[in-house]
């Protein structure tokens, strides 16, 4: 920039003042209604850069442009995958009445004006919509529109959709500068666009993943189960909550439920670990759950406990040794409750230990639901040498188990007890229903607040040992 783009605008002569005094303060007006567009600019663009979650990014897509140019309605057509017509149509900015005088009428498929945009993707400024040649009218009942103002969304050459923004709200045309705007904010809004997109399909992929490696229920005769699991609301997150049951040699039933601490793949890698461990400890003959639970912390700490080796060595209080669990190890918390349900005499018996995790919930023939608390131990991964209490309980025929990780009761907003309390409310008024379809409604009650992934597992006890 030389010397004089760097001087301010001159101003006219004192005798100009006289003259042209509007032109003058417009003059004066223009660089800071500028700088405040720039401004403005930028904060749209880094708001619409941030945004992952695919379906919100569209309309903050459309009500950052109507909010830069000042437009009453906005709206953005996506492409289908082919590119050749519009797959959906998200429109922004018209009233309740208006949305009601629309009711019945199919939303655009591409075709006048959005059809000419969508062959020729670029820039599309029209200020009389009724008088351009492409355009074929509105449908009845659509609001009066006047202006047009239409840019491609792409991305690296892939069009991805077209904004399209109508009537300005000081009644005039759009302009050039309307259109400079709205172009650098299609150009970031494209990048956001595939960057969600990827995002998606790479949470997708990990739920996918993760679903895997979550068991099909065996037969369980003479019981009866049912397990559900839900990844979490939240666009970054796979979980490590999960869910086993199984036969033993021993015509023991063994349940469990754990929750392996972490949002991200490794929690669902170290989630399908411990369940493998767990599974083949659990065909010792009549090991306790505790014992069980143990061994298994044991495991997991020699397998993947180990300290990292760039980091120093911090001794536990307890151990004086690294304590797993802890940043300076691989192996994350994990809370879990395993259960065996065993025949006792003309009945059942029902041993359990706890590492941490919310207690078993027992729904009762006779209609009554209470929690099993006892005291619970550590959860896994924090010290392998402290002992785990076992718990022991009859259970009668007919009555039903239920495992379940905090996914499905907690809030942020709330104490866990008042969750704890209208789920047992919830499951006991629908314990007679079959246990896939008690777990959904379980499920389905949205207990918890969505920000985490949430399993649920319940088991029918038969009325006696064959």
């Amino acid at each position: 920039m030389d010397r004089e783009e760097r001087l301010p605008p001159r101003l006219p002569e004192t005798g100009d003042l006289g003259v042209e005094p509007d032109r003058l303060v417009g003059r004066l007006r223009e660089p800071a209604r500028s700088q405040s567009r720039f401004q403005d600019l930028l904060e749209a663009v880094l708001a619409v850069g941030r945004e992952l979650e695919l379906s919100v990014l569209l309309r903050r897509i459309i009500t950052t442009a109507m909010g830069l140019v000042d437009a009453r309605y906005g709206a953005l057509g996506v492409l289908s995958e082919d590119g050749a017509e519009l797959e959906e149509f998200i429109p922004v900015g018209l009233s309740e009445q208006e949305m009601s005088d629309l009711s019945g009428v199919e939303l655009p498929h591409g075709r006048g004006l959005l059809g000419h945009l969508i062959r020729h993707p670029e820039p599309l400024r029209v200020a009389e919509i009724a008088g351009h040649p492409r355009s074929v009218g509105f449908p009845p009942g659509h609001p009066t529109m006047r202006t047009l103002l239409g840019v491609a969304v792409s991305s690296r050459g892939r069009v991805y959709g077209n904004l399209y923004l109508s009537e300005r709200r000081d009644g005039l045309p759009f302009d050039e500068h309307d259109q400079d705007v709205v172009l650098a904010l299609a150009g970031a809004a494209g990048m956001a666009v595939e960057n969600a997109r990827l995002h998606q399909e790479v949470r997708t992929r990990a739920e996918h993943f993760q679903r895997l490696l979550l068991p099909r229920l065996p037969d369980l005769a003479p019981f009866r189960g049912a397990a559900i699991y839900r990844p979490a609301a939240a666009p970054d997150q796979v979980g490590g909550d999960w869910y086993d049951a199984l036969m033993l040699p021993d015509g023991a039933c063994a349940l469990v439920i754990g929750d392996v601490g972490g949002h991200d793949l490794r929690a669902a890698a170290h989630m399908a670990q411990t369940r493998h461990m767990l599974r083949a400890l659990l065909y010792e003959r009549g090991t306790p759950p505790s014992a069980v639970l143990a061994r298994l912390d044991r495991t997991l700490d020699a397998v993947t406990g180990d300290p990292l080796p760039d980091r120093p060595l911090t001794g536990s209080p307890l151990t004086d040794r690294p304590m797993a669990g802890s940043p300076l190890t691989d192996n994350p918390i994990t809370t879990a409750v395993l259960a065996r349900v065993e025949p006792a005499g003309a009945g059942w018996t029902l041993h359990w230990s706890s590492a941490g995790h919310l207690p078993p919930l027992l729904l009762e023939p006779t209609g009554g639901a209470r929690y099993l608390d006892a005291e619970s131990g550590l959860p896994l991964g924090v010290d392998t040498a402290v002992a785990r209490p076992d718990h022991v309980c009859p259970l009668p025929g007919g009555a039903v188990l239920v495992l379940f990780t905090d996914g499905l009761v907690e809030r942020s907003d709330r104490p866990l007890d008042s969750g704890l309390t209208a789920l047992a409310r919830i499951a006991a008024a629908h314990a007679h229903l079959p246990l896939e379809e008690l777990c959904r409604t379980l499920a389905d009650a949205h207990l918890g607040d969505g920000r985490d992934d949430l399993a649920v597992l319940a088991v029918r006890i038969p009325p006696a040992p064959a």
